[in-house]
């Protein structure tokens, strides 16, 4: 995709924060996505740059960094999310492991998905692009091996105490339970034999009475509820 293309599919162009505290990873990334069209608003060394940043340029997406000096990766995405509010800035997080264990407290802070560091430049600049619209959960599978892992002896009970199930369908609650497995739209329209379009609303709908951001929030809760176990079991 190009920088015409990408422009022309979202109708503005995309602009992000990068959070690394290595100079040479910033420069790699804001590279590629410079190249594709995608508006570098500012970089950061450490979380603290990083939600100033953020105040300063509202971008649509960060990539940030777990692992950085003076503020990590995970405070400053409490912070930013936390100041964010509905259709605000949304934070991807970087790692080098794909089970690094501060990656489950990341998503329970707000965190849209997760990239490794040697993603590649169209995978990279698909992910924002995917996130940016709030549609879909990042890499699904890696995501949901890391938080059945860790979801049984590291998660906090971050769940608001109003959100409870009652107030889905049947319908709704089995395509909670199936999203939380990791389950793309497309996946959930086949195994339910429903059209795309109508798994699409029921996600929204679920989102919306749950009063969750996106569907990473909706995997951590479906986890925290109890609605589905690690290992997979309802």
């Amino acid at each position: 995709m190009n920088a015409e293309q990408g422009m022309h599919a979202d109708q503005a162009p995309l602009r992000a924060v990068i959070a690394d505290d290595q100079a040479l990873v910033r420069t790699g990334f804001k590279m590629i996505l410079a190249a594709d069209g995608i508006d570098v608003t500012a970089e950061a060394a450490d979380g603290a740059e990083a939600v100033a940043a953020v105040r300063r340029t509202r971008p649509d997406v960060v990539l940030m960094d777990i692992r950085m000096p003076e503020m990590d990766g995970i405070e400053a995405t409490r912070r930013i999310i936390g100041e964010a509010g509905p259709g605000g800035t949304r934070v991807v997080i970087l790692t080098t492991y794909d089970l690094d264990h501060y990656v489950y407290a990341a998503l329970t802070a707000g965190a849209s998905g997760f990239l490794l560091k040697d993603v590649s430049p169209e995978h990279l600049v698909a992910a924002l692009r995917l996130v940016r619209t709030g549609d879909a959960l990042l890499a699904p599978t890696i995501t949901r091996r890391l938080i059945e892992r860790f979801a049984h002896h590291e998660a906090p009970r971050t769940v608001a105490p109003h959100r409870d199930l009652s107030g889905l369908t049947p319908r709704e609650l089995e395509v909670l339970r199936l999203l939380a497995t990791g389950l793309s739209n497309a996946e959930l329209a086949s195994r339910l034999f429903l059209s795309p379009t109508t798994v699409k609303s029921h996600v929204g709908r679920i989102l919306s009475k749950l009063d969750l951001r996106d569907r990473v929030q909706a995997v951590v809760f479906a986890y925290e509820t109890g609605l589905i176990a690690p290992g997979g079991g309802a």
